[in-house]
């Protein structure tokens, strides 16, 4: 498994490569990208629980798939890799925007500071994903309105970045939340 990150500048241009552990411990910026996959009618998030072996942000509730991309990698290519060995799925996604954001996890282990470039798409609620459970815990469809509710109920169950991510999607596209 790659265990490098590509360091960036604010507008995503490379820097370098870090190993991915110091990056993290050390808040560095680093190429970053999340996948969103809604139903047809885009009511419905499939959203993932990380696993509880996960460095960062453990046991949380996510977007559907994020990691980073190889060092040669589109973030397309590497969203679609990575949506195939988490959650044993395959499908076209559509590169949208990207955001810059810094967070720290809850529990000291690091820091996210990342450059993150949107993907997404639809996908029938039917679909069964078959989760690596190294890299997830649970996951589900979530009705939009009602994860929105719980957001401002349980903000600490969710990642910060499922909740940037979501907000810029549905703003950069015009739709109502």
């Amino acid at each position: 498994m790659n265990r490098t990150v590509t360091l960036c500048n604010i507008k995503g241009r490379k820097t370098g490569i870090e190993d991915s552990f110091e990056a993290h411990v050390k808040g560095l910026l680093h190429l970053a990208f999340s996948v969103y996959l809604f139903d047809p009618d885009r009511t419905k998030l499939l959203i993932q629980k990380r696993s509880r072996k996960k460095m960062l942000w453990p046991g949380i509730w996510a977007n559907t798939c994020c990691s980073h991309p190889f060092e040669n990698e589109t973030a397309v290519e590497a969203g679609e890799r990575r949506l195939f060995e988490e959650l044993g799925m395959r499908c076209p996604l559509i590169s949208g925007t990207s955001f810059v954001y810094r967070s720290e996890d809850p529990a000291g282990r690091g820091t996210e500071h990342e450059h993150v470039t949107l993907l997404s798409s639809t996908v029938s609620d039917s679909v069964m994903p078959k989760p690596d459970p190294d890299e997830v815990e649970d996951w589900k469809w979530i009705e939009i309105p009602k994860m929105l509710d719980d957001f401002k109920k349980n903000p600490d169950i969710y990642a910060p970045w499922l909740k940037i991510g979501f907000n810029k999607i549905f703003e950069v596209n015009n739709l109502a939340i």
